[in-house]
């Protein structure tokens, strides 16, 4: 039974399709449900599943490429599909608001935070600059945001990912709607700011009595917050009921797929043992410090990046290096990579790394590669993947055409990648299929290391298991060591042997993974775990102490300062805990 018979939002069998004449294609397909007063309705799915799509068609701001050839968006008794575009903005903002996915991109670049709030209050309400000025501090206190004058007049690049979330939520919340559409509201942000954005969304929605309509991929945030789920594959529902129907008894094959694919923190079977293996690379106080510029009667300042950090990695070990965005984690592995000045002792395979150019950085960059974040970022969309993967195989080793083209289809079969793909350019590729080919390029030249930054983190949860399964069997048949570098908890356990968690730039805690991740010592490492997401219905985090901010240490100091050595203390065998 419904808390009230009324729908705040009814989508009747909507349909979207995308292209003109003979390319024109069907996204989404007999799309329905209803959203009732002051309830969260989670529409779940995958990349590409049209969910994204529809919740543009109901705010009516669909792309020009798409129409909608049949189906209803139902509101205050009105089809919103049939409503000339003059009352849809009149609707926007004040009656039913939305966060769109990346804030960086949605906030104009060109205007102060307080510009575009005041902006959507002269839009919609007839009010003095002075009340404009008191709702616009109003809301950002609302949202709890810092230093609120401040913020005011500051630019979007001058925030942080969940200061210009929160901003996002306060522009939607301005006119107090009646339905609030968040699509992926937390997908870029670290899972400490996603627990606080999710909670606050939760505040707000109670105190203005707002329906929520929350679209993710994430299964962990749809059972901390959905009173009912929607979940869609490839632009059709799967399924639709509340929470405990599709978490507890999901009918879909799709759906059941889903939720097995995600990692859950503390299911993963113990890691292999490894006993005697050699150190390959030991890595001793590396630094990474850049300078700031200054002014004439200024002192110079630099950023330390990277402060005093320690470990070794050994032959057929995965160790994960984890922490938030800024916490110097994919610094640090572009230091191993020699792709930034460091200082400290980087030494693989016996031989140190430091102070090595040209011919003789040439030939120890073959024993370390690096597999990127963002495939196709990472991938030349001009040269096919046979130039590509074979690119290192001609630049290393000068190999002719004929062997390299052998070889390429022979790491291509490794990565479970047909033949037939040589010829083909990266757009024609999935995003796990262009990690694939990434990851075939590292291997071209048999690394005896392979550093992976956030490599599977762009990619949809069933796509991120195959890759992983992928990484775990290639590290069993050529013996090779992974850094792994994630801020995703429950990844990290499912692939790594060892752990070390990165704070303000330096190591705070390392050790074995179970060490690590079931018996936190450090309160960073204990609030990351506090953090993460759980796909279990009655299983939620405790949102209020993570809205406790850690005092994060200052990265800029006085050039030429000498931070003092990070000291450790063992907690057990092989886990070691930083302290003052």
């Amino acid at each position: 039974m419904k808390p009230n018979d009324q729908p705040s939002l009814s989508v009747e069998r909507l349909s979207i399709d995308v292209g003109g004449g003979a390319s024109r294609r069907r996204v989404v397909e007999e799309l329905s449900f209803a959203l009732y007063p002051r309830r969260t309705l989670c529409i779940a799915g995958e990349s590409g599943s049209g969910k994204s799509l529809s919740s543009l068609a109901i705010m009516g701001l669909l792309p020009k490429a798409a129409s909608v050839p049949s189906g209803a968006i139902l509101f205050d008794n009105r089809d919103l599909l049939g409503l000339p575009e003059r009352e849809k903005q009149q609707l926007r903002g004040k009656r039913i608001g939305m966060i769109f996915q990346e804030p960086m991109t949605s906030l104009n670049p060109l205007l102060t935070v307080g510009q575009q709030l005041a902006e959507t209050l002269r839009r919609h309400e007839a009010l003095s600059r002075d009340e404009i000025r008191q709702r616009c501090r109003a809301m950002l206190d609302a949202v709890r945001m810092p230093q609120v004058d401040k913020r005011l007049t500051q630019y979007p690049h001058e925030l942080s990912g969940g200061m210009r979330q929160r901003v996002m939520i306060a522009m939607a919340m301005l006119c107090q709607p009646e339905i609030l559409i968040a699509d992926e509201p937390t997908t870029a942000l670290d899972v400490t700011i996603q627990a606080q954005i999710l909670e606050l969304m939760r505040e707000l929605q109670q105190e203005f009595s707002t329906s929520l309509l929350l679209i993710t991929h994430d299964m962990g945030v749809v059972a901390e917050m959905a009173d009912e789920v929607v979940v869609m594959n490839q632009g059709r529902m799967e399924e639709r009921g509340s929470l405990h129907q599709v978490f507890t008894a999901a009918q879909a094959p799709y759906t059941r797929k889903l939720l097995a694919a995600v990692p859950v923190l503390g299911s993963a079977p113990p890691p292999e043992v490894l006993t005697g293996q050699p150190v390959v690379l030991a890595v001793q106080d590396l630094c990474v410090r850049f300078a700031l510029r200054h002014g004439w009667f200024e002192a110079p300042r630099t950023v330390h990046a990277v402060e005093g950090v320690s470990f070794e990695l050994r032959q057929g070990e995965t160790l994960g290096l984890v922490g938030e965005s800024g916490c110097g984690k994919s610094t640090t592995g572009k230091a191993l990579m020699n792709m930034l000045d460091y200082q400290g002792s980087v030494k693989l395979l016996g031989q140190e790394l430091n102070g090595l150019q040209g011919d003789a950085l040439q030939r120890v960059r073959r024993d370390v590669q690096m597999v990127f974040q963002d495939p196709y970022a990472a991938l030349n969309p001009r040269k096919t993947v046979f130039d590509l993967v074979g690119e290192p195989l001609l630049i290393h080793d000068k190999m002719p055409e004929p062997q390299r083209r052998e070889r390429v289809a022979e790491l291509l079969q490794q990565v479970d990648l047909p033949r037939d793909t040589l010829e083909r350019y990266p757009h024609q590729f999935s995003g796990g299929q262009r990690q694939r080919i990434c990851i075939a390029r590292a291997l071209a030249l048999n690394p005896k290391v392979i550093i992976a930054d956030e490599s599977v983190s762009a990619l949809d949860v069933s796509v991120q298991a195959q890759v992983l399964e992928l990484l775990e069997r290639l590290r069993g048949e050529h013996g090779l060591s992974y850094l792994f570098i994630s801020h995703d908890m429950a990844v990290v356990e499912r692939i790594c042997h060892r752990v070390a968690v990165m704070y303000g730039g330096r190591i705070v805690e390392i050790g074995a993974r179970d060490q690590v991740l079931h018996n936190p010592q450090h309160p960073y490492t204990q609030r990351l775990l506090a953090a993460v997401p759980v796909p279990e219905v009655g299983r939620r985090r405790d949102f209020k102490s993570l809205l406790k901010e850690l005092e994060r240490p200052d990265p800029i100091k006085q050039a030429g300062l000498i931070a003092p050595a990070q000291r450790f203390a063992a907690v057990a065998t092989d886990h070691w805990v930083a302290v003052e």
